[in-house]
């Protein structure tokens, strides 16, 4: 509960959005898990039962401990609280070993690691102006930013679904991104640029990484969605980037999920976030021209009946048995696209935008 009262100076919708986003993590506890269930249960394991000296050499299972010695000291602290609710889980030997109270820390442990996730989007709405404050809740940007940052939707399907510990690894990304903001010694060695100029590179670059073969993962999309949320409720130029990559980045995470009960969870749980996203930057951009042309309207409403053939249609099909990776190879394409071209507009805005507080005559 300690994450639900940092929020004091924010006001008690702050601590509801995070109280509120935590009980539906805990709905989705039962929902699939892929392989990486059993991989972080290996590595509890081995960091519990072997010496340090053989953390990165035991290969009885094929998920061998392949991550840098921080995440292994993470599983080795993890592995003591484990061991209070399933002895046999930090067995070596037991490989693929599933049972409820297993399934429970595992879960209830990403949950909880959460909590540094919810501490940094609090301090990075503290970095937001008020210069768009409107007259309704919902319409101020820290609130928006908080819905966008904290329901996000392709950290609640990777983490809590298809499951992860990316929660608290960009809690530390987003507070070290606060901290820039915030008056300090450190700041002014940005100062030609401006810490917003800093978060427009960073975004840059992890979009460029991950365009280039930088990391093979669906979610390293997620690097450049989450600062990007930042930007978003501070310029419409860039609130249009961001929902042009959100929604786009996010769509491409839906292989991740390729079971039947987990199909209408996350068509619904996009939905809900990308129809938020569009109505409330509309909202908090309403005096400006609009955010998508003709072009961009039709390609994201495209999604649709993509959507609808992959999923609906082409099962049907006598194309499933001869052609069975067509759905992922148009989704990867069609979606490579949107990326693409949201990379080049925030490629433009970075080269073209004048510094914060110059105008473009200056």
């Amino acid at each position: 509960m300690a994450a639900f009262t940092i929020a004091a100076g924010t006001g008690n919708w702050f601590s509801a959005l995070a109280l509120g986003v935590t009980l539906l993590k805990c709905l989705l506890i039962p929902t699939y898990h892929s392989t990486d269930f059993e991989v972080h249960r290996n590595w509890l394991a081995i960091t519990h039962s072997l010496p340090i000296s053989q953390w990165y050499y035991e290969a009885t299972s094929e998920w061998t401990l392949d991550y840098p010695p921080f995440f292994a000291w993470f599983e080795y602290i993890l592995s003591h609280v484990a061991k209070y609710f399933d002895q046999e889980m930090l067995n070596v030997r037991n490989l693929n070993y599933s049972s409820s109270r297993t399934l429970l820390f595992q879960r209830f442990s990403v949950i909880f690691m959460d909590v540094l996730f919810v501490y940094a989007v609090h301090e990075c709405c503290k970095c937001i102006d008020g210069k768009k404050v409107g007259k309704e809740l919902t319409e101020k940007p820290k609130f928006i930013l908080s819905v966008l940052l904290l329901w996000n939707f392709g950290l609640l399907i990777v983490d809590h679904i298809h499951f992860q510990y990316n929660g608290f690894l960009f809690g530390l990304m987003l507070l070290s991104i606060a901290r820039l903001f915030q008056p300090s010694i450190f700041c002014l060695w940005f100062k030609p640029q401006g810490p917003r100029g800093f978060l427009r590179c960073l975004t840059l670059c992890a979009l460029s990484s991950f365009m280039f073969g930088w990391h093979v993962h669906e979610k390293a999309i997620l690097l450049a969605i989450l600062p990007m949320s930042l930007l978003s409720v501070q310029k419409a130029g860039d609130a249009s980037i961001f929902l042009i990559l959100t929604t786009t980045g996010h769509y491409s995470l839906f292989p991740l999920l390729f079971t039947a009960p987990e199909l209408p969870i996350k068509i619904l749980l996009m939905l809900l976030f990308t129809i938020y996203s569009i109505s409330s930057l509309k909202t908090l951009f309403r005096k400006e021209k609009p955010l998508f042309n003709w072009m961009e309207t039709f390609y994201l409403l495209g999604l649709g009946p993509l959507e609808v053939c992959c999923e609906f249609v082409f099962p049907f099909t006598s194309w499933k048995v001869k052609y069975p990776f067509l759905p992922l190879l148009l989704t990867s394409v069609y979606c490579a696209v949107g990326i693409t071209y949201a990379w080049f507009k925030l490629y433009v805005s970075v080269l073209i935008d004048p510094p914060v507080g110059k105008t473009k005559k200056q």
